[in-house]
């Protein structure tokens, strides 16, 4: 199976042909795999090189002409480092785009925390009007990057990893998605994790949804999973923890309720190791997710 960011380079290659509109953004990342639409469109394959506030600017400065920039390259460099880019060349100028990242939170350990952006998606949320997309698997990253380019002038960020879940999901109407059902409380898994959630709640009764697109936030889809309540609510993200959690008290507002946030930690792990090291560190592994979900929803069985 191909990752999400090979699929991200053969969708958006296949794309630039079909669409005159949209335009490329690079930074170096992901320049390999770009070069055959580069010679095929140079006037809308742009490499700027490592300067990633440029690159963030030139994006802003297509979408005023008019075309649909797609702006790439790791999410700590493409979210937090060029932040004020992003805020002032979209959001100010009202202009949209598609930011895509790669390498997530922790996707490549050995590249040091510099490289790693469990905070990418908290940030955005300082902003307003921004689609979030968090694909588990990279048939959900193509329909959601098609999604995307055919977005009108939206301003979407699409956060690609190199985890995936074995399956894909439908995807196609952004809503979240009823996996499992059950009456004990409710986890919402958030891409990459869909796998480690179903596995770390077999047996247990709760209902399981899944979540690929984060924002907009799907409210009702989980007030009608919890009902009247009381109701019990987990999340499991891949990126800093409790990022999602004030737009579940938001929609649950009217209903009583509990919600934990699980995720990325704030703590930084100086021993990088692997990707599989990172995420039973932050306890987002099978069994540390079965033992932090049981004791939240029966603190009396701790």
């Amino acid at each position: 199976m191909d990752t999400m960011r090979e699929r991200f380079v053969s969708v958006t290659s296949r794309a630039l042909d079909e669409d005159p509109r949209l335009a490329l953004v690079l930074a170096e990342i992901s320049m390999d795999g770009f070069r055959p639409a580069r010679q095929r469109h140079p006037e809308r394959v742009i490499n700027v090189g490592i300067r990633e506030q440029l690159l963030v600017g030139v994006g802003g400065g297509l979408a005023l002409t008019g075309l649909r920039p797609v702006v790439h390259t790791f999410a700590s460099f493409l979210v937090e480092r060029p932040f004020e880019q992003v805020k002032l060349d979209f959001g100010h100028q009202g202009t949209g785009g598609v930011l895509v990242s790669a390498s997530a939170s922790y996707d490549w350990p050995a590249g040091g925390f510099t490289h790693m952006s469990p905070g990418d998606v908290a940030l955005l949320d300082t902003l307003d009007g921004w689609t979030v997309h968090v694909p588990g698997h990279p048939d959900e990253a193509e329909a959601l990057l098609r999604h995307a380019y055919a977005a009108g002038d939206d301003k979407v960020y699409v956060r690609l990893s190199e985890q995936s879940n074995t399956a894909s999901r439908p995807v196609t109407d952004l809503r979240l998605r009823t996996v499992r059902e059950g009456r004990a409380g409710v986890v919402v898994a958030v891409g990459p994790l869909l796998d480690n959630v179903l596995a770390g709640t077999e047996g247990l009764d709760v209902t399981v949804l899944y979540a690929s697109t984060v924002r907009p936030f799907d409210d009702a889809v989980l007030r009608e999973a919890v009902g009247r309540g009381p109701a019990d609510v987990v999340l499991v993200e891949p990126y800093l923890a409790g990022t999602s959690t004030t737009a579940a008290n938001d929609a649950l507002a009217a209903v009583p309720h509990r919600v934990l946030g699980l995720g990325v930690g704030r703590a930084e792990l100086r021993r990088y190791g692997t990707i599989g090291e990172h995420t039973a560190a932050h306890g987002l592994d099978p069994a540390s997710l079965r033992r932090r979900i049981t004791a939240f929803l029966d603190p009396a069985a701790g």
